[in-house]
């Protein structure tokens, strides 16, 4: 989620739709420009007795934001309805460190050449956060769910955007505000060469998503008992708001391209416009009607770039547009769970073969047989029948084999000789084993955890 510093610059309005295509056609690099950018979010929680730390107490939020200026952090402030100025984020040579609604810490890291550098940002990263941990008595846990944490445990943000969020939530889905509040993801932003090569890699990205979402599972246990799922997470967001998420049918069609994902957008509800270092109420309201000037909430106003830009983040379908490519089925995870998810979806989208041979794994789907295949995988996982035959976890070995061969293709190595292939052990050996990791967690609340939820603190990293 984006942020936003106190003061902001006047922009002229938008004045014909070719803005709107803009950020789409701008991302279109040539593949020597191609970055890799990774996300991933982290549960923070006091190690003394496992509580979600707030904003403002001693060792919360804000002093884990304030403690990272000692790795050469700066803060990102944003200035409430009420005057008072908060650190919402840090920013630094490594992207920027956010928060999510209850307090979930965020690196949204820099755009990088190869995944050696994005697994060694990471290490980074995660160093930093014990460190500052250990000052501050928190741990941070690799789940894609709170696994003890009722809605009510949780802290709220001070964050504009996220109250607006949550006041609209409850209107349109019954579990956006778990969503919101009691999740974590790992996220990958590519690139993309031409609308040709966008439109291909989006078609493949959203087929096989829900292969991501089996082999990242995480999240099994809701307030202290495992909730019949691998990936609640995933569930919850067939239950979020039918209007922004989803396996988006129309990416499939042969004149897909730009300009219907601007259409799309177009029919995406608003949440809120950014006027004068406050967020506008919108929730429900209409971009269409914004850019004739009749939206309720700033009547006769005009929107501007960085207005669509705002829109453009808040839509959730399981792969995303906006200048780049985002790839969002994925549960949180532990260390090297969060290097092996780039490397998954570079190897199959950076190589033109391995592009098209995963493509061809999956063009001959119907939707509905898409649609199926991502409702099974949050309780099945890699057990999800396939539609033609077979299980997910047969058809995981013939994907993990491509994008292999498109990493090794990439020839990407490091100082010792290694190519980025090795990235993708993690996800091998979850097949081979035919355990996702949530699968593993229940083994061990059934196990020797003896039912017993607190444990999973050990699995902190």
């Amino acid at each position: 989620m984006s942020t936003r510093k106190v003061s902001e610059q006047i922009e002229p309005p938008i004045e014909s739709r070719d803005q709107l295509v803009a950020p789409m056609q701008a991302g279109e690099k040539p593949r020597e420009q191609w970055r890799i950018g990774t996300e991933h979010e982290k549960l923070v929680f006091k190690t003394d007795d496992f509580h979600a730390p707030t904003y403002g107490e001693d060792g919360g939020i804000r002093d884990i934001l304030m403690s990272m200026q000692r790795f050469g952090w700066e803060p990102v402030l944003e200035r409430g309805p009420d005057g008072t100025v908060d650190t919402i984020a840090m920013s630094g040579a490594d992207g920027t460190i956010s928060l999510e609604p209850a307090g979930q810490l965020e690196l949204s890291g820099a755009p990088l050449e190869t995944l050696h550098q994005t697994c060694a940002e990471t290490g980074r990263h995660l160093d930093q956060c014990k460190t500052v941990g250990e000052a501050c008595g928190v741990g941070f846990l690799g789940l894609g769910m709170w696994p003890d944490k009722t809605r009510e445990d949780l802290p709220i943000m001070p964050k504009q955007r996220y109250e607006i969020m949550r006041n609209h939530m409850p209107r349109v889905g019954n579990l956006g505000l778990d969503m919101m509040l009691r999740t974590c993801t790992i996220q990958v932003n590519l690139d993309y060469s031409s609308e040709a090569d966008m439109a291909k890699k989006f078609r493949t990205g959203l087929a096989l998503q829900p292969l991501a979402t089996a082999l990242f599972a995480n999240s099994p246990f809701t307030e202290g008992k495992p909730n019949g799922f691998l990936s609640y997470r995933s569930h919850i967001w067939s239950d979020t708001d039918p209007h922004r998420t989803g396996m988006l049918p129309f990416v499939f069609d042969d004149d897909f391209g730009y300009e219907r994902y601007v259409d799309y957008m177009l029919d995406v509800p608003m949440y809120f416009v950014y006027r004068d270092g406050t967020y506008v109420d919108a929730a429900g309201q209409s971009f269409r009607d914004f850019l004739k000037g009749e939206l309720p909430a700033l009547p006769a106003e005009l929107p501007t770039a960085s207005d669509w830009w705002d829109h453009l983040s808040t839509a959730f379908p399981e792969v995303r547009l906006k200048s780049f490519l985002e790839m969002r089925g994925a549960d949180g995870g532990p260390w090297n769970r969060i290097c092996a998810l780039p490397a998954f979806w570079v190897g199959l989208l950076y190589d033109d073969a391995a592009l098209d041979a995963a493509w061809d794994l999956v063009k001959g789907w119907t939707m509905e047989e898409r649609e199926h295949l991502r409702n099974a995988v949050p309780a099945q996982g890699l057990d999800a029948p396939l539609p033609r035959g077979g299980t997910l976890r047969d058809l995981a070995r013939h994907v993990l084999d491509i994008a292999h061969d498109g990493l090794v293709a990439r020839g990407r190595q490091n100082s010792m000789g290694d190519n980025e292939s090795g990235f993708l052990n993690p996800l091998k050996e979850i097949v081979e084993s035919g355990k996702v990791p949530a699968q593993v967690l229940l083994d061990k609340y059934h196990g020797e955890w003896n039912g017993d939820i607190s444990r999973v603190y050990e699995e902190a990293f």
